[in-house]
């Protein structure tokens, strides 16, 4: 039986806050009563979302590769927060495009700083504070992309897979604590996350630049971030310890379980099929 959790009203640490589902949940949680404390690399994107909240704010510059910064960071928030810290969103990604034979080791290694190890540090650096009050979630962004493996996105894959397999266990050494660790694990959502990939060439051989990857995405991206934060605030406050984002996001998991080494298959047909639709529709 999922235990309910409430966050609304209390303060609440989102990374990623710029643009994408970060700001959505930084809009959806101010609504709500939080106050909110947004961070992010991009500091013109951050004010943004700042100035779009209704509630409290507190808005830090931040690499969440820095482990004793995001430790800082922590600090800070300690000392600011208005109302009990109820949730922690370690929600920062970015993107690589490649085939396992042309990646970049450096491209893929800073996409594990920030997928995977900026959790870790945001988890580590915020999970004392958590424990000390033994109340409050983690909530770590993982990806469908960390439910099946899909080609050009290894490095992508590794890192939310690595992420859902450290919340799980994490979760599990919370058992009989008041914190508890969620898995989020969104869809197609249409954020700027392909545009502000670092890209070398096209994976699929087909040519395309990076703006033309961005617009296929944009396509057939099936959830807006709003609706996405949605899902999550509301998965969150239900007790689930995974939370599937997006109509998309159930079909890959069924298809994992289903289908474990052959789902690329379905998926692959799908994708083109949501492809020819989305040029069609361009055409007209």
């Amino acid at each position: 039986m999922s235990k309910r959790r409430t966050i609304s009203g209390r303060t609440v640490v989102i990374t990623g806050a710029a643009s994408g589902i970060g700001r959505a949940l930084a809009q959806r949680l101010s609504a709500h009563s939080c106050p909110v404390v947004i961070a992010d690399v991009d500091e013109v994107g951050l004010k943004e979302t700042e100035t779009s909240l209704p509630g409290p704010v507190l808005t830090r510059v931040l690499d969440v590769r820095d482990a004793a910064d995001q430790r800082a960071f922590a600090d800070e928030v300690a000392d600011w927060a208005p109302q009990p810290l109820g949730a922690v969103f370690n929600n920062a990604g970015v993107a690589v495009a490649s085939n396992v034979l042309d990646a970049v080791p450096e491209d893929d290694q800073w996409l594990w700083d920030i997928n995977f190890h900026g959790v870790v540090n945001g988890t580590r650096a915020f999970l004392p504070i958590l424990a000390k009050q033994d109340e409050g979630v983690i909530v770590n962004t993982s990806s469908v992309f960390g439910l099946v493996g899909m080609p050009s996105q290894s490095a992508y894959c590794s890192a939310k897979f690595a992420v859902r397999g450290f919340t799980d266990a994490l979760r599990q050494e919370l058992r009989g604590t008041g914190v508890s660790a969620v898995n989020v694990h969104p869809g197609g959502i249409n954020t700027n996350i392909v545009r502000n990939a670092r890209f070398r060439k096209d994976p699929e051989g087909r040519g395309r630049n990076q703006t033309q990857m961005a617009d296929e995405f944009a396509a057939i991206t099936l959830t807006q971030p709003a609706k996405a934060a949605e899902i999550i605030h509301r998965g969150v406050e239900a007790g689930k310890a995974r939370i599937l984002v997006g109509p998309d996001a159930y079909v890959f998991d069924a298809l994992a379980r289903i289908a474990p080494t052959h789902y690329y298959d379905v998926i692959g047909f799908a994708q083109t099929r949501l492809r020819g639709r989305a040029r069609a529709r361009a055409a007209r």
